[in-house]
This record gives structure tokens, sequence and C-alpha cells, in this order.
């Protein structure tokens, strides 16, 4: 005989994940899709240099280098972020005649910068290509990560959830009761993860410059590119239960 429970943390109810007539159960998707402005640019600076020794090559990279971070540094905060990548000197050798015999030896340093004004980030850009062996690539226009347009789209693709369901109940004439579960695409079958709202590759766009043959030309009318962020959620709902 078993004997009874006074358990008051005891669920009688066992748990059904599909619902049950008394309790139907709704799952929808929710999905939104931004249009807003860029926050950052990012650009790649690449110094070159040349000489006929070593030592030549590497004071002739050293000073550009100085001259292209002295140039971005001029800029103040509208230079958010500026960084030294790799740096290389690697020897040529003659193409003909027998041996190693070197000819000259090449000089490069890559640099990255990330701006938040784009009228100074044209101005940048022209001022850089400007200068020798110096070739730019960008930008790459993008949204920080902690970007309030992020959560601008889990707060819609949450409502436009809320939205679906609440439309699937009213045409059986009822109405929602309980929300059950709200999670990230794919989270169910995943490490835990946030709400994830993502900006498009369309923010990967890359143009290269050379130097410019007018030593007078004018800063580079940029039209910032805008970025696509979207965000998707699974949501499920328990309903009063409809006169069929």
């Amino acid at each position: 005989m078993t004997e009874p429970t006074n358990d008051p943390t005891a669920d009688p109810t066992p748990h059904t994940p599909y619902g049950t007539p008394a309790s139907p159960r709704v799952a929808v998707r929710g999905e939104a899709h931004l249009e807003v402005d860029p926050e950052i640019a990012r650009i790649g600076i690449t110094v070159s240099a040349r000489g006929t020794d070593r030592r030549t090559a590497l004071d002739d990279l050293t000073r550009r280098n100085t001259v292209v971070l002295d140039l971005i540094k001029t800029y103040g905060d509208a230079c958010e972020r500026l960084e030294t990548g790799t740096i290389s000197i690697s020897p040529e050798l003659h193409k003909h005649g027998r041996g190693e015999r070197i000819r000259a030896y090449h000089g490069r340093v890559h640099i990255s910068a990330e701006l938040t004004d784009f009228t100074a980030l044209g101005e940048l850009i022209t001022r850089l290509a400007d200068l020798d062996l110096t070739r730019v690539d960008g930008p790459w226009w993008a949204l920080r990560p902690d970007s309030p347009a992020h959560g601008e789209a889990r707060r819609k693709a949450v409502q436009e959830a809320v939205q679906r369901a609440r439309e699937y109940a009213e045409a059986l004439g009822t109405s929602l009761d309980a929300l059950i579960e709200l999670a990230d695409i794919g989270a169910e079958n995943a490490g835990p993860l946030t709400f994830e709202a993502q900006s498009s590759p369309r923010m990967m766009r890359s143009v290269a410059y050379g130097a410019a043959e007018d030593a007078g030309a004018p800063p580079l009318d940029l039209e910032p590119e805008r970025q696509t962020v979207y965000a998707q959620v699974n949501a499920r709902f328990t309903m009063h239960p409809p006169q069929l």
C-alpha cells in the first residue's frame, strides 16, 4: 500500500512537453530585421620600404611607419583604436646567375585603425594614400558588439513571437495563458547561449587605395554602408482551451 505524501513541493501533474487538451501549447518563431547606420569603420594600412641592404630597408620602414602613426594620431578621439600588426623584412634574390645573391631587401608593416568620425575617415584615407609606398584597404563598416541596435532587434523578435502566438490563439477563439519557453534558435541543441542579434556580412567591404596622383587631392566623400541586424527566437506558450 502506498503511503500518502504531504510534501507540498510534490507535483502530481506529470510534465507534458506537447501540451494537453486542458492546456494546449503553441510554438512560434519571432524574427526581426533592422537597417541601421554603422558606428565604426576599420581600415588597414600597409607601409612598405625597399633598400639595397637590410639596415637601409629597416631604417626606411621605421621612418615611414612613424610618419603614418603620427598622422593617424593627429585625429585624436576620431580614431578609437590603433594597432600595429605584422612586420616583415625579406630579401629579394637575383633572378639570374648562380648562387643566392641578394638584390635588395623589402620591408612591410601592417597597421589597423578604427574610426568613429566618418568625415575624418575620408580625409585620413586620402592623406594616407598620398604617402609613398603606402597602401590603404577598407573601409569595413560595422557596429560595436554592445550596440543598442542588437538589443532593439532582440526586443522586436520577442514582440513578434508574442504577436504571432496571440494571432494563432485568436484564430481558435481563445487567448494565451502562460509563457513556457523562450530561446535562441538552436539553443536547445548547443551550449548555453544568450539572445543573439547578428550583423549582416554586408559590413565586409574592402577597397584598396594606392598613392594619390594629385598631392592636393580632396578628402574622399564616403557614404557609410548601412548594416542589417537580425535576431531570431523560439517561443512556446500555453493557451486556454478553445471551444472547437
